[in-house]
């Protein structure tokens, strides 16, 4: 077992990579814990999915930003280099074609938005609406 000489939790692999620190609750805390430069693209993230998503409670789950109505429909989080946006894999499966033509990268689950790009924001709406009405999500 290794123990984390900041924060003291104990893990079995040696230099766990892990979050120290007080855990996150709200999705304002969440946005603020970023570097400035990316807040306004979070920010604008999140607007797209208030809007899509009217029924959805915000809160944070897995660590990152998520919207929730009975289960995670859809989360998305800071990355060192873009946006990550996890819609589930049906969803990114469904929406392969507007994301080949918006040029972003995906796999499984996952989108990336990088930093550099325009924010898709109808599309992420549009992905995120699709979920709630198709049952599919995160």
């Amino acid at each position: 077992m290794w123990k984390c000489p900041k924060c003291g939790r104990s893990f079995r692999n040696e230099n766990q990579s892990h979050y120290c620190g007080k855990a996150l609750e709200t999705v304002d805390e969440y946005i603020m814990a970023q570097d400035e430069d990316i807040r306004s693209q979070l920010q604008s993230v999140r607007q797209a999915l208030i809007s899509s998503l009217p029924g959805a409670a915000e809160k944070i789950s897995w660590s990152m930003p998520t919207y929730w109505n009975g289960h995670n429909i859809i989360h998305f989080a800071a990355q060192k280099k873009h946006i990550g946006l996890y819609p589930g894999p049906e969803a990114v499966g469904f929406f392969s074609d507007k994301l080949d033509q918006a040029g972003l990268k995906y796999s499984k689950g996952t989108i990336q938005i990088p930093y550099s790009d325009e924010l898709p924001l109808e599309l992420i709406a549009g992905i995120a609406e699709w979920c709630v009405k198709t049952g599919n999500h995160a």
